[in-house]
């Protein structure tokens, strides 16, 4: 590998960790202070959910009186915030290129925001976020792989 090739490399390597501490910052700011989410609220009753596609079930079947935007932002949200993190792993540790591991991982630091809340009683712990995160997660994986696909072909 030349100099600049080299160089470039790194230079990619820096503006990637920055960019994937940034969203990890952004996340931590939207799972445990986003006041439009309702997580400042101190007297509000902590909720949560142990049972697998409860809450899911919940906004599908009101989606009517919720209105399809609430639907969507909270399941469709919760995909779509873990979808840096599947992308991200596999682009910045190479060793990380395993879907298994975007899996495994993705739900691992779901755990960790899910538990998170639960002690510090801020949002909500609900397995259904950690199905639909790791989801989320497995969708970056896959979009980093077809990235990278589409990105080795020749012009």
């Amino acid at each position: 590998m030349s100099f600049s090739k080299e160089k470039e490399e790194r230079r990619r390597s820096l503006i990637g960790i920055i960019l994937f501490v940034t969203y990890l910052v952004a996340l931590m700011y939207v799972m445990f202070f986003a006041e439009m989410l309702g997580r400042t609220e101190v007297d509000r009753e902590y909720s949560y959910n142990l049972q697998l596609f409860r809450e899911i079930g919940r906004f599908i079947r009101h989606r009517d009186v919720l209105g399809m935007r609430i639907v969507f932002w909270n399941l469709g949200g919760n995909v779509l915030c873990f979808m840096p993190f599947g992308f991200c792993l596999p682009w910045l540790f190479k060793s990380l290129d395993r879907a298994h591991l975007a899996v495994l991982l993705s739900l691992y630091l779901s755990l960790l925001i899910e538990l998170t809340q639960l002690f510090l009683r801020v949002g909500s712990f609900d397995v259904d976020d950690l199905l639909l995160n790791t989801l989320g997660g497995l969708a970056g994986f896959l979009c980093y792989r077809l990235w990278r696909r589409i990105r080795r072909r020749p012009v």
